[in-house]
């Protein structure tokens, strides 16, 4: 009976070390392309689809361009990842380099700013629910772009500075 125990007992582990999940690990990525109305962002290696993210969530006002500083929406267009900040107030977070000169412009030309430190990043440090891949609810960033923080995990190790992003409403 003893070893009948021990027997189910091992056969339990290893099914949980069977199970166990093995982290995603990609290529370096070229170009990512993030899809704001279908909710998604399409990683590119080799000129190809490597791998989806779903559920992402966007600025407050997810419809339309950012245009200035405040509005809550993330921008639209081709901008690149230009730098990592590991400190910063989210879990990990890659900057994109909106604003380009014609965001400047056409913001200065109705005399507001058009703002910037537009990231994709995981979960607010401070929040507890950050484990096991939960998110905050709902659209809350003010024009950035949220994902889990195991999914940003996964962008960091692989979307080096410069590459390509282009952000399709």
């Amino acid at each position: 009976m003893k070893a009948l125990r021990l027997a189910a007992i091992g056969l339990s582990l290893l099914a949980g070390a069977a199970g166990a999940e093995v982290p995603l690990r990609l290529p370096t990525i070229e170009q990512v392309v993030v899809r704001k109305a279908e909710r998604v962002i399409e990683l590119y290696a080799g000129g190809r689809l490597v791998h989806t993210i779903t559920g992402i969530q966007l600025g407050d006002a997810p419809q339309g361009h950012k245009r200035f500083q405040g509005d809550e929406r993330t921008p639209e267009g081709r901008y690149t990842i230009d730098y990592g900040n590991r400190n910063s107030s989210y879990y990990l977070s890659l900057h994109i380099s909106y604003p380009n000169a014609a965001d400047v412009a056409y913001a200065r030309a109705r005399g507001r700013s058009p703002g910037g430190l537009i990231f994709i990043h995981g979960q607010p440090n401070d929040w507890v629910g950050g484990e096991n891949g939960a998110r905050v609810p709902g659209d809350w960033t003010d024009g950035c772009i949220a994902l889990s923080d195991d999914e940003i995990e996964v962008l960091w190790s692989a979307v080096p500075d410069g590459t390509v992003i282009d952000i399709l409403p």
